[in-house]
């Protein structure tokens, strides 16, 4: 079988194409040194394939080489859909460029394994015969793991990519924390959550609690939510539908040495992505359980720290219990800011009058049939109180 680059942003892709047995060479255009690395790679290889989340810009030098080494390439953009602009740039058909990104959004090692043989027939004319790209399940639950009536459930929500590839070991150890809990843990892939099959939130509906490792819901760009741009932009209905907490489990883009060693913690990009864009899905953000760890060929693959999996568990299975509480018996606490440490500070929002919104939700919570102690009726009593109950404005502070 001829030799076949394979240079793809999407690690799973990757994977794949490892687990596959087809002779590929791999690499992330990301991690790859283009005057130092891509010649020795490209050395030897029939064909290139490239697949660029970000387009062509997000790798130009790269492509540049590629192009001025004469291999036949084939490029990729990372969405399901062909990029016209990268589809151009190749040189081969575009009927080829369109069928060979239909193995990997497929994806999978026997697809990788279909893509390698169709490339090689259709572009160097081997006439090593292959298959058609196989549909695989746009969502699904991972494994059989045990269900016990009476326990709470909690739902792990994972990228369908990491199923295809065998990148799942990180899913099995946060499933194992939850099932430690005396919960059962459901974990289910999926490729998106917008304009999902009404089957995916069948399954859903089964948890109390859900954790998601996707990304939002909704789209990427904050400026489609707001100033005049579409503020549904980031609702999913079916999600919302479910009426259940998610929770947002952190899958780092950096190793789990990296992360410990930081002061900052999390990369911009996984603050982000991570923290940032999933509350505006009103998502309730944990804290980070998965790491990527190098693994063979210099491809990272996704692994659990079982002490933070543990923590996310813990999240997960007490806001689940709560669901099978009834109101009388639950604790809340409504917690104001009060930066910087001045009086007047305290439940500071600009434009907005936290206190009275306070004691608005206060009243919703008693009408609700949660147990409260006394509380005033307007906000600035329940300041006042506040304030006498201590604080740390250096002003107002006694020797007491």
């Amino acid at each position: 079988m001829s030799t076949v680059l394979l240079l793809s942003t999407a690690d799973t892709d990757l994977l794949a194409a490892r687990a596959s047995g087809a002779a590929y060479r791999i690499g992330n255009p990301t991690r790859v040194d283009v005057t130092a690395e891509l010649p020795e790679l490209v050395r030897g290889a029939d064909i290139a394939v490239v697949r660029l989340l970000g387009g062509k810009r997000a790798w130009e030098d790269g492509l540049a080489f590629l192009k001025a080494s004469g291999i036949p390439t084939v490029l990729l953009g990372g969405e399901a859909v062909p990029d016209a602009e990268l589809m151009a740039e190749s040189s081969v058909p575009a009927g080829v460029v369109a069928e060979a990104l239909r193995y990997l959004v497929e994806g999978g090692p026997e697809n990788l394994t279909e893509l390698a043989r169709f490339l090689s027939d259709t572009v160097l004319l081997t006439g090593e015969g292959f298959e058609e790209p196989r549909k695989t399940a746009e969502f699904g639950v991972h494994g059989e793991r045990a269900f016990v009536e009476g326990r709470p459930t909690i739902g792990v929500l994972f990228y369908r990519a990491h199923e295809l590839s065998g990148n799942t070991g990180f899913v099995d150890t946060l499933c194992d924390a939850i099932e430690a809990r005396d919960a059962n843990a459901l974990p289910v892939y999926c490729g998106s959550l917008r304009d999902a099959d009404a089957g995916l939130y069948e399954i859903l509906a089964k948890a109390d609690t859900l954790v998601a490792t996707v990304l939002a819901a909704g789209g990427t760009h904050a400026s489609e939510a707001s100033a005049g741009g579409d503020e549904e932009a980031w609702d999913i209905g079916a999600l919302a539908d479910l009426d259940i907490p998610v929770l947002q489990g952190l899958c780092l883009t950096s190793s789990h040495a990296a992360w410990e060693a930081s002061d900052a913690a999390l990369s911009p990009m996984d603050a982000a992505m991570q923290v940032a864009i999933p509350e505006f899905d009103g998502r309730l953000i944990t804290v980070p359980f998965s790491f990527k760890e190098q693994g063979p060929d210099d491809v990272p693959v996704y692994v659990a720290n079982p002490e933070r999996a543990a923590r996310v568990a813990g999240i997960a299975v007490r806001h689940a219990r709560l669901k099978h509480k009834a109101n009388k018996d639950k604790k809340l606490a409504l917690v104001f800011t009060a930066y910087p440490t001045k009086h007047s500070r305290v439940g500071n929002a600009v434009g907005l009058d936290t206190p009275a919104s306070a004691v608005r939700v206060l009243d919703a919570l008693k009408g609700a049939g949660y147990a409260l102690t006394e509380y005033p009726d307007n906000g600035d009593e329940l300041i006042h109180r506040l304030i006498a109950a201590g604080g740390h404005d250096v002003e107002w502070l006694t020797e007491e």
